[in-house]
């Protein structure tokens, strides 16, 4: 048991004989000798006390020495211990969000019977789900993001000042940056060897887009199965680690191994940076009132972004999200999904719009196949089936209306095949409330053209028994249905025998 482990023991414990002998911090300082903030500090697991100091306390609290001194919890205790002896609580990132540890420690330890049967469930629903602690940790950085509506002036300014600094290698807001620029940026400025042979030597590695090997010299691996484009983005974040200085990272991407938030935070905020360097904020805003102010939608004209910045739809779509809530007042949700065999899968996802959102942990049922996700997939599985599949084919649209809440949302999406894992597809979309305002920002949204749909959470939740693409029997509306008509002829037994 850790040193800190045995301090919120100790601490826990003598606030609880406190709070029995019915004394105030106050009235224990003055009968032990000691002073009301230092037992505060041993309260919240900030201090362990020395030996004669315990024998004091012991004394002032009617406690023997061993009694206080024990790790043992009661049985209702038990599992307070598990949680505050987990990895996972030492690792979650309580001050990214304003919370220090010990104020954490300090709720929990006030009321711990409670906070123990509390913690034993969320325990037990994390093991029914088979939840790890990477995915918690993923969780917190999405919410990180959503608290800050995922938009980051440093990083902008950052990437500003990163531009205008090395503008001799040709890089400029006003026109797309080469892949050679990066590369020469790289070697040149930061001592960096690039190598695009090792991966496909070894095919085990071929999985990664990229893989760093640190030293004096980095030397940085990428997958020579990528598109150019790709590989720009993979140079751009190797330029956000070490112009932020962020040293904590994933030697690998996608990474195969999370070891903390900082991690996580430090992919976070190169990625953005390079996304930032790629589609610079003032030309990207520029484009954006542009489109936003055409009379009908034009797919072209969202496609032509891509060429542009000769970026990838993932890319585009995520430096959406970055600025359309601080700049337009529009918040995005963020979709990724992967198709192979008829399996969707949902592999990323950001929701600053507050629509409730399918998260894809723990839910094994069938997503809605009227989301726009779905529907250019199966488009695109069409084409491919009939040879006359393009690469970046125009991006699809509709006007969702959720079936139970009445909820309307608009949705823009690229389908694409993945380089990486021939057979599988991918959707990549983003969505945002349907408002009066949204209406009057964006005026293509008033076109009569754009297809409307009537959109579901999933086929097992869903009524709409005619619906064409369902691709699983709503099992779970069913029995939902059954037990408010047991519920209902509860009550009408029970009413029954009132009146009787």
């Amino acid at each position: 048991m850790s040193a800190d482990l045995v301090n919120i023991i100790f601490g826990m414990k003598m606030r609880q004989a406190r709070a029995a002998a019915g004394l105030s911090l106050a009235e224990l300082a003055q009968r032990a000798g000691m002073s009301p903030s230092y037992l505060t500090e041993i309260e919240r697991g900030r201090k362990y006390p020395r030996n004669d100091k315990i024998l004091a306390l012991a004394a002032a609290l009617g406690k023997s020495y061993d009694d206080l001194v024990s790790i043992k919890l009661q049985p209702t205790l038990r599992h307070l211990e598990t949680a505050l002896s987990s990895s996972l609580l030492g690792r979650f990132p309580f001050a990214e969000f304003g919370f220090a540890t010990e104020d954490l420690l300090n709720l929990l330890t006030r009321e711990p019977e409670k906070a123990s049967a509390l913690l034993h469930a969320i325990l037990e629903m994390a093991r029914r789900y088979d939840l790890q602690e990477e995915e918690f940790l993923r969780a917190a950085l999405r919410s990180y993001q959503e608290i800050y509506e995922n938009y980051f002036p440093e990083l902008e300014e950052a990437a500003q000042q990163f531009t205008a600094e090395f503008a001799a290698y040709g890089l400029s807001e006003q026109r797309p940056v080469t892949l050679e620029a990066l590369a020469t940026l790289l070697q040149t400025e930061f001592a960096y060897r690039l190598d695009e042979q090792k991966l496909a030597q070894q095919p085990e590695l071929l999985a990664y887009r990229s893989v760093i090997v640190a030293g004096k010299r980095p030397l940085l691996l990428l997958n020579p199965q990528l598109y150019p484009r790709q590989h720009k983005f993979l140079l751009a974040r190797e330029l956000g680690y070490q112009y932020l200085g962020l040293t904590e990272r994933s030697p690998t991407s996608p990474p195969d191994e999370v070891h903390s938030f900082q991690q996580l935070l430090n992919d976070y905020k190169a990625a953005y940076f390079g996304g930032a360097l790629l589609m610079p904020r003032a030309a990207l805003l520029a484009d954006l009132e542009a489109f936003f102010a055409l009379d009908t939608w034009q797919p072209q004209v969202l496609a032509d972004m891509l060429t542009r910045y000769d970026v990838t739809p993932e890319m585009l779509f995520y430096r959406f999200s970055e600025l359309l809530p601080p700049h337009f007042g529009i918040k995005l949700h963020f979709l990724r999904f992967h198709q192979a065999n008829g399996d969707l899968r949902l592999v990323r996802h950001l929701n600053l719009s507050q629509l409730h959102m399918p998260s894809g942990i723990g839910l094994q049922e069938h997503y809605c196949r009227r989301w726009l996700a779905a529907r250019l997939l199966r488009e695109m599985k069409a084409a491919q089936m009939a040879g006359e599949w393009e690469r970046f084919p125009l991006p699809g649209i509709h006007i969702a209306t959720f079936l139970e809440s009445g909820e309307q949302f608009v949705a823009m999406g690229f389908a694409r095949s993945l380089v990486l894992s021939p057979g599988e597809n991918s959707s990549v979309t983003v969505g945002f409330r349907l408002t009066p305002e949204v209406m009057q920002r964006v005026r293509f949204l008033a076109d009569p053209a754009i297809p409307q749909e009537t959109v579901g959470e999933t086929c097992e939740r869903c009524p709409l028994l005619d619906c064409a693409v369902r691709t699983a029997p709503p099992l779970v509306l069913a029995a939902e249905e059954a037990k408010a008509k047991r519920l209902l002829a509860l009550r009408q037994l029970e009413a029954a025998q009132c009146q009787s």
